[in-house]
């Protein structure tokens, strides 16, 4: 008999509740709440809430009509009232959805709505996919505890640090799940883990080192991602200078470009996937691999070259005086701190395994784990961080490397600069369409000269990007799943209603 329930641990809970104005759905499906356009499994863009779509010939009017049969799991209809109050409100809300360009949303019709922006932005289309439409009429300071949405699902019950239950939404205007109710656990790695070898859950998402393990009755599920681990670096000197906050800013090691460059040449990445991730992995070279803005030619270069790595350093004037086996400069030591946040153990093994491969090209780095984010927020613009991205998104590109908005939130927290690469970057968000923005992104990371990768100014060193690794119930078929993202939220069910159970 075919099974109609699914129960999950693949993490996920959210600390701001399922609001999409607030973030929630920004890394997958939103799972209560539908888009105006999504991605297929390979990545194409195709319709959901939008049954047409056109952009003005100066690339700031946005022109979308909706289908007229969507309604809210409440029986409420989903109109364009809706959807321009969603947009508004996430720009209002200064949260993490990027609407900085959006000057307003209205309503031209029942089921037309015009998006109307402050200058070019080829990005905003990303928007279209990941912002899910919250109704105006019900959307208030609860919701994001109980939301009300058009997406496939509607929250049932939720029990916030235990587990949330959810029932296919009986208004839900596109092909209905074969899982009526699905009950999601939010447990630690070890305790969902037990739980699927108790045969108590259906999909459990696992670290990769336990990935090579085997569980009766499951099967491995592997998911390409573009979920990335790297070493960024503050790329100016430290002169005293602190954030409006406090924080200092600046690193005197790290701002030699010299020493950015040879620890992206001394990293061994293979090693690291084979090591660290147990080969559920590649090898990152940039935040954006094999996406289409990706400079994949230019971004590749030979690493685990120690001896490239320490002639980068000698012949910037890094020298071992003092037969101690660390380079110093004008009587800097070359040392620094890795931080990691504590509870990240994959970001610990790949600090302390990179620390390993700097130690003989002369690079003493000190690792360091931090058990808060507000913590290591203060540390950022002053040590090497280990951080995790990863987006269907290029404006995660300019928020890593344009200065514009250098330090503010989490935007380029090392202070980078580089003028050109600004150049490009701007003109990509204002190119006349998303096609036309590809090359300037790519130009922005390598034209030949200069870019924000390796043989550019290097102020991060990209080590891997991650599989997703989860084990299904070999009952069960997923389908095929599409390249996640970062690994917040549940981007494992974006394709949740082709999910079937085989008998």
């Amino acid at each position: 008999m075919a099974k109609d329930s699914l129960t999950l641990a693949v993490k996920g809970e959210p600390d701001d509740g399922y609001d999409p104005t607030l973030g929630w759905g920004r890394y997958g499906s939103p799972l209560f709440q539908s888009t105006l356009l999504k991605r297929d499994e390979n990545m194409n863009i195709a319709n959901d809430l939008a049954t047409k779509r056109s952009l003005s010939k100066d690339g700031l009017t946005w022109n979308v009509t909706i289908r007229d049969d969507a309604k809210f799991s409440d029986g409420s209809a989903l109109t364009a009232e809706d959807v321009a109050y969603t947009f508004n409100k996430a720009a209002e809300s200064g949260g993490k959805v990027d609407l900085v360009n959006l000057d307003k949303a209205e309503a031209t019709g029942r089921y037309t709505v015009r998006f109307t922006l402050k200058k070019r932005d080829t990005t905003f289309i990303n928007r279209l996919i990941s912002l899910g439409i919250v109704p105006k009429a019900a959307h208030g300071p609860g919701y994001a505890r109980m939301p009300v949405g058009s997406g496939p699902y509607m929250m049932v019950e939720w029990n916030e640090g235990q587990q949330m239950i959810a029932r296919v939404n009986p208004h839900y205007y596109g092909e209905k799940p074969h899982f009526k109710k699905l009950v999601f656990l939010f447990t630690d790695e070890d305790t969902s883990f037990a739980a699927a070898k108790a045969g108590k859950v259906d999909v459990v998402v696992v670290p990769q080192a336990l990935a090579v393990q085997t569980i009766p009755g499951m099967v491995l599920h592997p998911v390409k991602s573009v979920d990335n681990r790297g070493l960024m670096f503050p790329c100016v000197p430290n002169e005293g200078k602190v954030t409006d906050k406090g924080a200092p800013i600046g690193n005197n090691v790290t701002a030699d470009p010299a020493v950015r460059k040879a620890v992206n040449v001394a990293i061994d990445r293979e090693t690291l996937v084979k090591g660290v991730l147990e080969g559920f992995g590649r090898p990152a070279y940039g935040p954006c691999d094999g996406l289409p803005w990706d400079n994949a030619e230019a971004n590749k270069f030979k690493d685990a070259d120690p001896d490239r790595a320490r002639k980068l350093l000698a012949d910037a004037g890094w020298k071992d005086s003092d037969g101690d086996g660390i380079v110093e400069k004008d009587g800097v030591k070359a040392e620094f701190t890795i931080i990691y946040p504590a509870d990240r153990q994959i970001r610990q093994y790949l600090a302390l395994a990179v620390a390993d491969m700097l130690r003989p090209v002369g690079i003493n780095a000190v690792v360091e784990g931090k058990r808060s984010w507000d913590e290591i927020k203060h540390l950022m613009h002053s040590r090497v961080i280990v951080f995790g991205w990863g987006a269907h998104d290029p404006i995660e590109v300019y928020q890593l490397y344009s200065s514009h908005h250098a330090g503010q939130g989490w935007n380029d927290p090392g202070f980078y600069k580089n003028p050109k690469v600004d150049e490009y970057m701007d003109a990509a968000v204002s190119a006349e369409s998303y096609e036309a923005s590809l090359p300037l992104w790519k130009k922005s990371q390598w034209d030949g000269k200069t870019g924000s990768n390796t043989k550019g100014d290097a102020p991060w060193a990209w080590m891997v990007n991650l599989d997703h690794t989860y084990f299904i119930n070999e009952h069960l078929d997923v389908g095929i799943s599409q390249v996640e993202p970062h690994g917040h939220g549940w981007p494992i069910t974006a394709n949740i209603q082709k999910w079937t159970w085989k008998d």
